[in-house]
């Protein structure tokens, strides 16, 4: 019994890990990732010109006037981690991209004096087979988990 059972969790957790689903694309086209604990704020990143454009998003995916949040971006190794300069305007927020297959760790905060948000990304540039999108905006498991 405990070997299935072991079995069946290992199984579970490998198809989270290797899988790319439960990706959320936004109103922009852009990786949606979760700015809060209750669904409420969410952020929309987007690759253009050489940088990524982080829009903030209500729970409607409805644009957020960008004034008291703020954001910090780190990437590069998990010994050495590299902070990265982000740029902040009332749309959103605008970082450097990161390296392929690097991971890009973000820290949302709603308000100066609130609790940091974390969310991840790893920036997979890989295209995805069946939809020949890059894997970090592929939503191709997820449709499929929808049907």
């Amino acid at each position: 019994m405990n070997t299935k059972l072991s079995t069946l969790v290992l199984s579970l957790l490998a198809s989270f890990a290797l899988g790319h689903g439960g990706v959320e694309i936004g109103p922009n086209g852009g990786r949606i990732l979760e700015f809060s604990k209750n669904e409420s704020m969410h952020g929309e990143i987007i690759e253009k010109d050489g940088k990524f454009y982080v829009a903030v998003l209500d729970k409607d995916m409805k644009p957020v006037q960008v004034v008291q949040q703020s954001l910090i971006a780190t990437s590069g190794d998990r010994d050495k981690p590299v902070k990265l300069e982000v740029t902040k305007d009332e749309k959103g927020f605008t970082l450097p991209l990161v390296k392929a297959g690097e991971w890009l760790i973000l820290q949302f905060k709603l308000t100066p004096d609130s609790k940091p948000i974390t969310a991840r990304l790893e920036y997979d540039t890989a295209k995805c087979g069946e939809c020949k999108k890059p894997e970090w905006l592929c939503a191709c498991a997820a449709k499929k988990e929808t049907k």
